[in-house]
């Protein structure tokens, strides 16, 4: 691996560095969406009953102390839910607005990061390219293999290696996008649900104004 970076030249140092800044996004956000994903429904359900039993501040600390955008938006409704029902679900609808920019964060990066070390490697492979065509002029009539050997290890090199950085970069983009867009598949799902829950399907007797 060293010798490929000596001969790719000064390019490959900011490639690697790209490399290194993809693997560190990437795990950050497997991290913290492994964290804010749960099972909406058993979440859901168990919050129904503590609602049911006149308990909501229990139902709200349940939220506090379980990590994801779906707990913050039910945590919100509850703590809502004595508005009018249009103005429940605007406030749900904004809680759940406010929770997708953290869901994104460093997806631009690391896409970044993929579109931009393809570029890296071309511009290594113009210089190498460069070198060939200096070396053959000083060595002109009489130009060796030996004289064009840099600068074809370099066009080749930088080429390979910013392309093998891209590709991994570009599935790991897809990889967490896919992932943000079933927790935001959740997030909609439960914001139906609580709202209908505390509108419509709340028992008669639950104190949905319960001062907390």
């Amino acid at each position: 691996m060293w010798e490929l970076m000596i001969k790719g030249g000064w390019i490959m140092w900011p490639i690697m560095v790209c490399s290194v800044a993809a693997s560190v996004l990437f795990f950050e956000r497997v991290f913290h969406l492994h964290r804010a994903q749960i099972k909406p429904d058993d979440f859901l359900n168990g919050i129904y009953t503590i609602v049911n039993r006149g308990n909501t501040a229990e139902a709200v600390s349940i939220c506090d102390q379980t990590p994801g955008p779906v707990a913050h938006m039910v945590r919100t409704a509850l703590l809502h839910s004595d508005e009018v029902p249009e103005n429940l679900k605007q406030t749900i609808n904004k809680a759940g607005l406010g929770e997708v920019p953290r869901l994104e964060k460093n997806l631009g990066g690391l896409l970044t990061i993929a579109q931009l070390t393809p570029l890296l490697g071309l511009m290594g492979t113009v210089i190498g390219l460069i070198r060939i065509f200096m070396a053959m002029e000083q060595s002109a009539p009489l130009a060796e293999i030996g004289d064009l050997s840099a600068g074809i290890w370099q066009a080749l090199t930088t080429t390979a290696v910013g392309i093998g950085v891209s590709i991994p970069a570009f599935a790991a983009y897809n990889f967490l996008l896919s992932r943000v867009e079933n927790i935001t598949l959740n997030m909609e799902y439960a914001a139906e649900e609580i709202y209908r829950f505390l509108v419509y399907d709340r028992s008669a007797g639950d104190p949905s104004d319960e001062t907390l």
